[in-house]
């Protein structure tokens, strides 16, 4: 063939990576063992299991099948690690993870070639993207290691950290998660996919280069039923790190419920590619390749619903089938290869099978002409026309190379259609026009929306997402609270002057003396008051129970019963609503109702709460006897509690146009918005302690970025909550912002984890409150921030106030904004 013909054809020859030198790796190095302590542990069951080449259905090794009692061993060893690595200094550990860094690129060749060989994706992708991201994330986290004791002063490690991750980038995930762990202090114990666990055992190896201490990081291959189960429900593991399905994810929350583990969840997508009419369509396509075919679609973030605006549909899915016929699927070790190989014969049975589903529910196929390798574990791209929005092809996470198609007319339409789905992982926009990109991105609900740009990712930039995508992040700054707590809470210690209810001196149960005699609330009598004693006897007081709040309206509640309220002594000194299920819905509503709060300016959130602030000042006596009154606490110590809520009203006032978003600059020309976004609709179960001042620390931050609230007072101290009524009403509080349900917490905190239109629950009550809250939120994997029944001393500004309670009201989304001619 002549070179003239060669360039009219421009048919790609052969260039294949040579396998040889990590072969010879494996041959040297079979059976695999365990990795713990920085030891090879054969596992305990003396059982191994076969790792396949999924481009070649062959065997490549024989890798160590973990079970409970070697979990309990690594375990172990991370825990006798935790106390000198948590106190190493942070410049030391900065220096592990430059030096784990460094030998990441030594050995990248090998770790490409690992990959590709254990995962069946193309050469260029593990060479090119996924290692080079690997040294990226342990460079940059050495960096945080580094700047920790400065910059997240306050804070302390969480202790042993359990981390299970994905099979589609084995590497990348392990990356993503050990590195900040590490950079923090806390240790590890990592179980690899069953599929492709070769570069974590690679990475092994690598840990004994640099010197890691003993059991700071540990390794389990193993089943999941074995391993990740067995980590899961270990006592002595403070969090579970997970990346996987949602399913997996669901049964992870439920499992840990009530436990006391953090955890962080990053789970399925169908992310919408979205399309304008005004876009660059050659770059669009591009784009789609990128979206799609990617790791051959095996990617939680895959773009793979193309949602088209409806003139331009059947030229861009002219140009995507043109393209589609340029793809190569083959031997992924081949650099000219497009497509690789299939994770497993599992994977591609599940493939094959939605897809027969989408024929048989009416969507039209097409697939290019090229045939796919008979060998392995192959399927080519797919391209579906013809899709309702509900079918199952464009609901259900396909995690192949098949690409879902639909229409829409107007912006609002695309929004609408790209948010008709649980998860909410990514999104991409592509508009040549800014404005309305950035204004459909703001929209979308989705924890990552590129702009004119698909599947890039950074270190500095966190991912994670919304809905029943999962929650937490990875990478950026808000990664690293992912293993962090507040340094008071670990250290268990409660501050003195924090004093339960019923733990208040009988010298401090009468308010005497103190210059605000008969200011009472409307001549009611104060239990063991002597203030009050001979006016509560002349004149009976004036009966008032209070309803519930919703919708900026007191309503009555639906059960027609109420509650008594007592006094330290049992004395009853009023009434509240019971509220029940239908309250709740009827708030859950109201709150939905009331979104446009999230929209409104940072300025004038502020506003707001100083005007809280300012009413409840001039109410503050009347507040502060009402604490009395409920508390049996002294008038001095009350009057304290309302003098913190109001600063506390103050500094998030402050904090509403300060807590923004941040610029990242990752290595491209452009650059990522990482935005502050208010989490939805939060459920608050308020705590016992302090029954304003912990009302409002919960109310104020939720309010302050945005969100839209069901509130559940004190139980046994409901009145400084409904006392608030009128302090919203007349400081122009938006109708349906704030919801308050009077009534028993624990029932009525149940119906608001288990609601569906519920984004995130707070709770703070009892332990096994904090189990049931977590269990139930598994049903649409909502946030929930619990306290494990840990008190808080919420006069400390450090447990009571400040960017945690900020953190929790908000969620970050990145828009990848690339930039230049």
């Amino acid at each position: 063939m002549s070179v003239l013909e060669l360039f009219e054809s421009m048919d790609y020859g052969p260039a294949p990576e040579a396998a040889e030198p990590a072969l010879q790796w494996l041959a040297q190095r079979q059976p695999f063992d365990l990795f713990i302590n920085n030891r090879r542990v054969k596992p305990t069951s003396g059982q191994y299991l076969e790792t396949i080449n999924p481009a070649t259905g062959k065997v490549l090794a024989q890798v160590a099948a973990g079970n409970a009692a070697d979990v309990e061993a690594a375990v172990a060893a991370a825990r006798r690690a935790f106390p000198g690595w948590s106190k190493t200094p942070g410049h030391v550990r900065a220096r592990y993870l430059y030096a784990i860094a460094r030998h990441v690129q030594k050995h990248a060749r090998l770790l490409a070639v690992l990959e590709t060989l254990n995962n069946g994706k193309p050469i260029r992708e593990t060479r090119d993207i996924d290692i080079p991201l690997v040294a990226r994330h342990f460079y940059y986290h050495a960096g945080w290691a580094q700047l920790m004791e400065s910059e997240l002063a306050g804070y302390e490690p969480l202790g042993v950290v359990g981390q299970i991750i994905p099979w589609n980038f084995p590497l990348l995930m392990l990356a993503w998660k050990v590195a900040p762990a590490l950079a923090m202090g806390n240790t590890v114990v990592l179980k690899p996919a069953r599929y492709t666990p070769l570069t974590a055992l690679k990475f092994a190896e690598i840990v004994e280069e640099i010197g890691l201490p003993p059991g700071v990081v540990n390794i389990v291959t193993g089943e999941a039923g074995q391993v990740g189960e067995a980590l899961v429900r270990h006592p002595d593991v403070n969090k579970i790190a997970f990346t996987g399905s949602t399913e997996v994810g669901r049964a992870i929350r439920r499992a840990t419920a009530g436990s006391g583990k953090r955890l962080s969840l990053e789970l399925g997508g169908k992310s919408p590619f979205i399309v304008f009419d005004d876009a660059d369509l050659d770059s669009v396509v591009e784009g789609v390749v990128d979206a799609i075919w990617f790791n051959q679609g095996q990617v939680c973030c895959a773009g793979s619903r193309l949602l088209v605006q409806e003139n331009i549909a059947e030229r861009l899915i002219a140009k995507v089938r043109v393209r589609m016929e340029k793809l190569r699927v083959g031997d992924p070790l081949d650099k000219a290869i497009d497509i690789g190989a299939i994770v497993s014969e599992a994977q591609l049975r599940e493939i094959n099978r939605l897809v027969e589903r989408g024929l048989e529910e009416g969507a039209q196929l097409w697939q290019p002409s090229t045939a796919c390798p008979r060998e392995g574990y192959f399927f080519p791209p797919t391209l579906f026309t013809n899709v309702a929005p509900a079918m199952t092809i464009a609901q259900v996470e396909i995690f192949g190379p098949v690409l879902v198609t639909m229409t829409f007319r107007t912006p609002e339409e695309a929004v609408a259609l790209a948010n008709n789905t649980r998860y909410g992982l990514a999104a991409s926009v592509w508009s040549e026009n800014i404005n309305l990109a950035l204004d459909v991105a703001a929209r979308l609900k989705a924890g990552t929306v590129w702009i004119n740009a698909t599947n890039l990712f950074d270190a500095s930039c966190g991912f994670g997402g919304y809905r029943e995508s999962g929650f937490g992040r990875e990478g950026g700054r808000e990664g690293l609270y992912e293993y962090l707590r507040p340094r008071w809470e670990g250290s268990g210690a409660r501050a003195g002057r924090r004093r339960g209810l019923a733990e208040a001196p009988a010298e401090s149960k009468a308010h005497t003396g103190n210059g605000h005699e008969g200011n009472g609330s409307n001549g009611v009598a104060l239990a063991g008051s002597e203030v009050f004693a001979d006016l509560a006897g002349r004149i009976p007081p004036i009966d008032r129970t209070p309803k519930l709040f919703i919708g900026g309206k007191q309503v009555r509640p639906d059960s027609g019963y109420s509650l008594p309220v007592r006094d330290p002594q049992g004395m009853i000194i009023g009434q509240v609503g019971a509220g029940n299920r239908k309250d709740i819905r009827n708030a859950v509503e109201a709150a939905h109702a009331a979104r446009a709060w999230s929209g409104a300016s940072a300025h004038q959130r502020a506003q707001v709460l100083f005007y809280i602030a300012e009413n409840l000042a001039a109410r503050e006596q009347e507040f502060a006897l009402r604490l009395v009154q409920q508390t049996g606490r002294a008038y001095a110590e009350a009057a304290a509690e309302v003098q913190a809520a109001i600063a506390r009203l103050f500094s998030y006032a402050a904090w509403c146009d300060k807590f923004e978003g941040t610029i990242h600059r990752p290595p491209l020309r452009g650059m990522v918005l990482a935005v502050r976004e208010p989490v939805g609709v939060i459920g608050i179960a308020c705590p016992d302690e302090f029954p304003l001042l912990g009302f409002l620390s919960l109310v104020a931050p939720a309010l302050a970025m945005g969100n839209t609230l069901v509130v559940i007072p004190s139980p046994q101290a409901p009145l400084s909550a409904t006392d608030c009524y009128q302090v919203f009403e007349t400081s122009d509080v938006p109708a349906g912002a704030v919801n308050i349900v009077t009534g028993e917490r624990e029932p009525l905190v149940q119906v608001l984890a288990e609601h569906e239109d519920v984004e995130a629950v707070w709770y703070f009550g009892s332990a096994e409150g904090s189990g049931r809250v977590e269990l139930a939120a598994a049903s649409n994997m909502k946030r929930t921030w619990v306290n494990y029944g840990r008190p808080r001393d919420w006069l400390d500004p450090l447990q009571g106030e400040g960017e945690e309670f900020l953190r929790e009201a908000t969620q970050v989304k990145n828009i990848w904004v690339p930039y230049g001619e």
